[in-house]
């Protein structure tokens, strides 16, 4: 069975043609990154636009590498929430436009589980049920994948999202966006014990997160230093930093799985290209003799693979929709 499947919940474009929930056979991603440097982030309008733009070229270069047309697809998936509502309506539109053109059955998929199912992609032995961390600028939440499509929420951020974290303090620091991913660079030449930095729990809640007043700690830092005329070690802070949320992601992930029973772990969303965050996850699942999955570095990022994978999941759990799909700019994991 093969998916046209389409992604346009930030500020990437993105097209794919997947087969069998498993294997990708074209992958088309336009990306809005360097427009969005000059505003230090994601505008949401400028976002929307450039889809408009990009998606029919898209869409259309998807199925020519893929060698076919709509006569040799099966449904379109499309991510519908959660994400930016215009960027989300011009994908989730487009969609239903080729569906009630073609007749091709409409599969919505959720952009958290899109993630989930990155790692489909890349480890043919990986099934249900598993633990998963899923951790990106906008999400920090720890999910029991019981099967494809039902899913439990054990933990999640009160606050500020991983990613969200690291973006903010790297442009603290003066880097410019995406900050966490050159964070992560800095930090590879750094001491992570030169600062300290506060490991923020929730009362009453193991498994939540709260980076909030990490990133704070972090800004404060700065600014202290600043007002005194001190020039911080740009890779010592980034590195501390750096160890402060990945410690808070593990402590509470390898808790949940040790309290629940888990023994297969697994990674996923844009902070999963982090590369202490993999390490850890690799050291604490290797001596406990855990299996653990992440995704290649080419699919942590928003994609449309991934929405394709997942879609087909749905698909087989008879998750259709009618042309009268809406986007939702938010929406539970497990609905």
């Amino acid at each position: 069975m093969k998916l046209l499947s389409i992604e346009s919940s930030c500020d990437e474009t993105a097209a794919a043609v997947i087969e069998d929930g498993r294997k990708i056979i074209s992958s088309i991603v336009a990306t809005q990154v360097e427009e969005h440097k000059l505003y230090g982030g994601v505008v949401p309008e400028i976002a929307s636009r450039r889809h408009c733009e990009a998606i029919n070229g898209v869409v259309s270069e998807a199925l020519t590498q893929a060698e076919t047309d709509l006569s040799g697809i099966d449904g379109i998936a499309v991510t519908f929430a959660p994400g930016l509502i215009g960027a989300l309506l011009v994908g989730v539109n487009f969609a239903k436009g080729l569906s009630l053109a073609s007749g091709l059955p409409l599969i919505p998929v959720h952009h958290l589980r899109s993630h989930i199912a990155s790692n489909y992609l890349a480890h043919q032995d990986l099934k249900p049920p598993f633990l998963c961390l899923v951790v990106s600028g906008g999400h920090s939440h720890i999910v029991e994948v019981l099967d494809y499509t039902t899913m439990k929420i054990i933990g999640k951020t009160r606050d500020d999202a991983a990613g969200e974290a690291f973006d903010k303090a790297a442009r603290s620091m003066g880097m410019s966006y995406p900050g966490g991913i050159q964070l992560d660079k800095v930090a590879e030449s750094g001491d992570p014990t030169a600062f300290k930095f506060p490991h923020p729990k929730v009362d009453g809640s193991p498994y939540d997160f709260s980076f909030s007043g990490l990133k704070t700690a972090v800004i404060n830092q700065i600014h202290n230093a600043s007002q005194k005329g001190i020039t911080l070690p740009v890779n010592d802070l980034s590195a501390s930093f750096r160890k402060a949320v990945v410690d808070c992601l593990m402590d509470n992930f390898i808790k949940a799985a040790e309290n629940l029973g888990y023994k297969k772990l697994v990674l996923a969303g844009g902070v999963s290209a982090n590369s202490l965050l993999r390490k850890r996850v690799a050291e604490e699942c290797t001596n406990r003799g855990w299996e653990y999955y992440y995704p290649p570095l080419e699919l942590c990022g928003d994609n449309a693979a991934m929405v394709g994978s997942q879609g087909y999941y749905e698909f087989l759990a008879g998750h259709t929709a009618s042309t009268d799909l809406n986007a939702r700019a938010t929406m539970s994991i497990d609905f």
